[in-house]
């Protein structure tokens, strides 16, 4: 089946770091009703056989005039981010969605550990907003992993959030080298918190490179795989 497709129009394209952009897009037909973790898919008119489909999180939770907040990073010589990148107040866009399963578990029982490197903090900041905006109270670490320090990405809302939520904690790792490094110190800051501790609820959000070896390691503790959440964009 086709997707179900609505123009948008872009009303604002602002760049968070040196590497990262941030669009706010209105849907023009019909208000898009979604959960904070899920994705849209934009379809871009670029590349041998357009339209280039390209999936982005959702940056803040469900707005009453309908707007979306989407995130990205430039990749270099990427097509899609290429275009997006170019994109102004004004300009069409194609969208359709809300899609994804990374949402908030039903019962949240436990601590909830988020682990996102990079734009994988995008759906992180919407969980957040969820979670602080219903006061669910729900014990939550943050592991925020940057290639770069000037590229921690939404850094300084996490702290005030750490200041006025006592039961949030922040937790930044800069891991410039690549996933395995970035694997390895995340890793390292992880193990000693979760050792002799009762279960948490962990969402793992990167590259798959990043994602799978930390889901194999809770598996290692005990975790069944459908007890980690986890969300790939590559």
């Amino acid at each position: 089946m086709a997707e179900q497709t609505q123009p948008g129009t872009v009303l604002s394209a602002t760049d968070l770091t040196p590497h990262v952009r941030q669009l706010v897009i209105k849907p023009k037909t019909t208000k898009i009703a979604f959960q904070p973790g899920q994705w849209l898919s934009l379809q871009l008119p670029v590349g041998p056989k357009p339209p280039l489909n390209r999936a982005y999180s959702m940056a803040d939770p469900s707005s009453p005039y309908g707007e979306l907040t989407l995130v990205f990073d430039l990749v270099p010589g990427g097509l899609g981010s290429t275009y997006l990148s170019q994109l102004k107040s004004g300009d069409a866009i194609t969208l359709s969605g809300p899609y994804g399963r990374f949402t908030l578990p039903q019962s949240l029982d436990r601590e909830l550990i988020l682990i996102g490197r990079y734009t994988g903090l995008v759906p992180m900041r919407c969980l957040l907003k969820q979670i602080f905006f219903e006061k669910l109270h729900t014990p939550v670490l943050l592991i925020a992993v940057a290639p770069h320090e000037e590229e921690v990405l939404f850094h300084q809302e996490w702290l005030t959030m750490a200041v006025q939520e006592p039961s949030f904690r922040y937790l930044p790792i800069v891991a410039g080298q690549n996933e395995t490094h970035a694997v390895e110190k995340t890793l390292a800051m992880l193990s000693p918190l979760l050792a002799d501790q009762p279960k948490v609820a962990p969402m793992l959000c990167g590259t798959k490179a990043f994602v799978r070896p930390l889901r194999s390691y809770f598996m290692e503790q005990g975790y069944d795989r459908k007890e980690v959440k986890v969300e790939t964009y590559d």
